[in-house]
């Protein structure tokens, strides 16, 4: 089946038409969040399969976007279906006291961590990090959280400043991305350029007395670290008595078993995770140093460092049971070897048809993390995609949606360790169409 090939829908659904003036009535922007596709190539799922999704009109889409990249065994995997299905039957939802998944999936992310002496549960990503930066607050009795420029920590308060920057920052300042949060929260974020210590170290010094973590994506967004940058982090932290949070959101589980940790060989005391964590289900982590996570043990309730942790889905044994099942997917040797391979060839595809075309365009990338930017040479830091001509970037992207590649446009995407040589070929070929369409 070709990325364009129409799949039967049951004469009983409803219309795309009829949903979408639904949604323009019911939701803002008739979107799910931050995306609202454009009236000429939007369209709505209804089913996942392998790699492709497909829309109520039975057009099928190469996917690689991939839940945000939590799918990296692809949609409806056979065992995270099993395995969800048969917990179904036992319990949606539990709360207030354990249930044995969740402890059977924390024994096993305390052992696939390479930080974690101990886990805590959350439900997204966002409340990882959000509960990372409360833990490091908590233990060094300080206020103030350093990031870096154009990083993406989740959508709560303190991680929505220099998220979507439409200018450089004026270091360690920045503004907040959207309305809504408080003025004073700005200023307990600092910001420094990705992959430059020495305007860290610079900010370190000027901050460090109120000053209780660094947290970074070990790739930001299709940044990939300079080397000796999340060493040089890390030497920072100690010197200077600071928790260093990782975001492996996005890194954990996806380009290594053990996550960036593995995969750079540089060990963080915190680090939060979700997407792949959750087996593509509503869960996620925060792992580290049992000093910090014992800070959010409900027997400190009181005490002035105590972190409080909680939340009504927050080990829900589905999500656990998906987890699980995932985790022993992820394990089986040689898979994250085969995973790289599949996406350098899908890059040189890539790469070979953007060259053809003249196109002053790249397709970049790091392990299954890839993106086609318009500029010569991988980015460094949020400068160099400033540099870049982002509009170009996204107006391609929309001509490979009119061609059945599922991509958001201007935004980073996913290979899936479903993904197979025919989608690689079907995708060259659909952005030979875009780029034809591109340049007219």
């Amino acid at each position: 089946m070709t990325a364009l090939e129409m799949t039967s829908v049951g004469d009983d659904a409803r219309s795309q038409d009829d949903l979408y003036r639904i949604a323009e009535e019911s939701l803002p922007g008739a979107g799910l969040g931050g995306y609202s596709l454009p009236e000429e190539v939007r369209f709505v799922i209804r089913r996942g399969e392998g790699s492709r999704v497909i829309s109520v009109e039975g057009r099928s889409y190469i996917d690689y976007v991939g839940g945000a990249g939590a799918l990296i065994l692809g949609h409806a995997h056979p065992a995270l279906v099993a395995a969800a299905q048969a917990r179904c039957a036992d319990g949606l939802h539990f709360f207030g006291t354990l249930n044995d998944l969740a402890i059977e999936l924390a024994g096993e992310l305390v052992e696939a961590i390479p930080c974690a002496d101990k886990v805590i549960f959350a439900t997204t990503g966002s409340e990882a990090t959000f509960y990372a930066m409360r833990i490091a607050r908590a233990a060094k009795q300080r206020n103030k959280i350093l990031k870096f420029e154009g990083a993406y920590h989740g959508n709560h308060d303190y991680a929505s400043v220099s998220i979507m920057p439409t200018q450089l920052a004026n270091y360690p300042y920045a503004p907040s991305d959207t309305g809504g949060v408080p003025s004073v929260v700005p200023d307990t974020v600092l910001v420094a350029p990705y992959n430059d210590l020495d305007v860290v170290e610079a900010i370190v010094r000027e901050h460090m007395d109120d000053l209780a973590a660094i947290i970074v994506e070990p790739i930001q967004r299709i940044i990939s670290p300079q080397p000796g940058f999340l060493a040089g982090l890390r030497k920072i932290c100690d010197d200077n008595d600071i928790v260093l949070i990782f975001d492996e959101v996005v890194t954990g589980f996806r380009v290594a078993y053990g996550g960036a940790q593995e995969y750079f060989g540089v060990t963080p005391d915190l680090a939060s995770y979700g997407k792949i964590v959750g087996g593509g289900g509503p869960l996620s982590c925060v792992g580290g140093r049992k000093d910090l996570i014992d800070l959010c043990d409900p027997k400190h309730k009181g005490q002035a460092n105590y972190a409080y942790i909680n939340g009504t889905l927050h080990g829900n044994p589905i999500a656990a049971a998906a987890a699980l099942a995932s985790l022993q997917e992820l394990k089986r040797p040689g898979r994250y070897d085969e995973l790289e391979a599949m996406s350098n060839k899908l890059l040189a595809l890539c790469q070979e048809v953007l060259n053809r075309h003249g196109l002053p365009a790249i397709a970049t990338g790091q392990r299954s993390l890839w993106q086609i930017l318009f500029r010569t040479t991988p980015p460094k830091n949020q400068a160099d995609l400033f540099d870049s001509d982002q509009a170009a970037a996204k107006a391609l992207d929309l001509a490979q949606l009119r061609q059945g590649i599922y991509v958001l446009p201007g935004v980073r995407r996913f290979v899936s360790m479903v993904h197979s040589d025919e989608d690689f070929a079907e995708t060259a070929e659909a952005l030979d169409a875009a780029c034809r369409d591109f340049k007219r």
